[in-house]
């Protein structure tokens, strides 16, 4: 019986085109809430706190205002909790501000069936009480499962079910790139 293995389809986004996609996001944002003043950002745990981490230097660069950057952890959060490990691993949840009444960034890399956001937005409320939650993400790949979506999306890709969105980050893997990947017979 054939082995499957993962092989790389295509490039979508270069460290370059990164780079232009979380500029413009971090101009959305600012464009946005007229300003960042009670702009807080929350990377969700893996990808997300980079991306969450650049984007706040981006509007810094731009606007010469520091917003805050927290890390959440959602494993607890998450519906298929059972489904992902016997003994979920669980990381450090670090948002160092009073997140009531400030307009909350949650930001991710790949935003799919909507599950990892609802379960980040259920996290995000056991800390306060924000006056508005936005999302921010590097890639849309469609299929969504809950009724929500992105304001700020660096690219939009549609993808079948089958096809595999991998966002890497110098950050956690040492390389800068998002490729489309799929299950090939070997």
């Amino acid at each position: 019986m054939p082995e499957e293995h993962l092989v790389i389809k295509a490039e979508l986004m270069d460290a370059a085109a990164i780079q232009r996609a979380l500029k413009r996001i971090a101009h959305e944002i600012i464009e946005a809430g007229k300003g960042v003043q009670d702009v807080a950002l929350v990377g969700i745990r893996t990808r997300g706190v980079p991306l969450a981490r650049r984007l706040s230097d981006f509007i810094y660069q731009f606007e010469q205002v520091r917003c805050p950057v927290g890390v959440l952890d959602i494993t607890l959060y998450r519906d298929d909790l059972t489904l992902v490990a016997q003994q979920p691993v669980l990381q450090k949840t670090d948002i160092p501000l009073d997140i009531t009444g400030k307009t909350i960034v949650l930001v991710d890399d790949v935003l799919y069936t909507g599950r990892t956001v609802r379960a980040a937005m259920d996290a995000l409320i056991d800390h306060g009480r924000p006056a508005c939650i936005r999302l921010a993400v590097l890639i849309d790949r469609g299929h969504r499962e809950l009724p929500i979506r992105a304001d700020f999306v660096g690219k939009n890709v549609p993808t079948s079910r089958q096809e595999i969105i991998s966002v890497r980050l110098m950050e956690t893997d040492g390389e800068e790139r998002v490729v489309i990947q799929e299950y090939s017979k070997k």
